[in-house]
């Protein structure tokens, strides 16, 4: 019986881990846009009540949203080469996550739109861009080992 080389496999950063990235970015890019404008009319959707009247300021948070999807959406192009923009984005994905609670949680009451918001547009997104992440410091780390 023969017995089948052994071809060694290496790590892959496939276009779908570049369209997350496309997407996570544009995605943070739009509510970040949405919080700068429109943020008392947000936050008055956010808390279900029409009387809302807390946290008017929201040019702080809606720039760290959109500074952090530019991040992301950039670090689509080269993942490989600009690793650290997508640490950066997912740090600000985490600050971002931070500071809406830090800002806007005292007067928000808990509910189903909040949770969305921050479970779904903060959250969530932090499991594939941390996926995303390890796969490209994979394949960085293999590319160092060839000739």
């Amino acid at each position: 019986m023969k017995k089948q080389p052994v071809t060694e496999t290496f790590p892959k950063f496939t276009m779908p881990h570049r369209g997350l990235l496309l997407l996570s970015g544009i995605y943070a890019i739009l509510w970040g846009a949405f919080f700068r404008w429109f943020g008392p009319a947000v936050l008055g959707w956010l808390s279900m009540e029409n009387s809302f009247s807390g946290g008017t300021d929201t040019l702080f948070y809606g720039s760290i949203g959109m500074v952090t999807g530019l991040l992301l959406f950039l670090s689509a192009f080269y993942p490989i080469s600009w690793i650290y923009l997508i640490g950066m984005g997912i740090l600000g994905k985490i600050v971002s996550l931070i500071s809406f609670l830090g800002l806007y949680m005292g007067s928000l009451e808990w509910n189903k739109r909040v949770a969305f918001h921050l479970l779904f547009n903060e959250g969530i997104w932090l499991v594939p861009l941390a996926i995303i992440l390890w796969r490209a410091l994979k394949v960085k780390k293999f590319l160092k080992t060839q000739p």
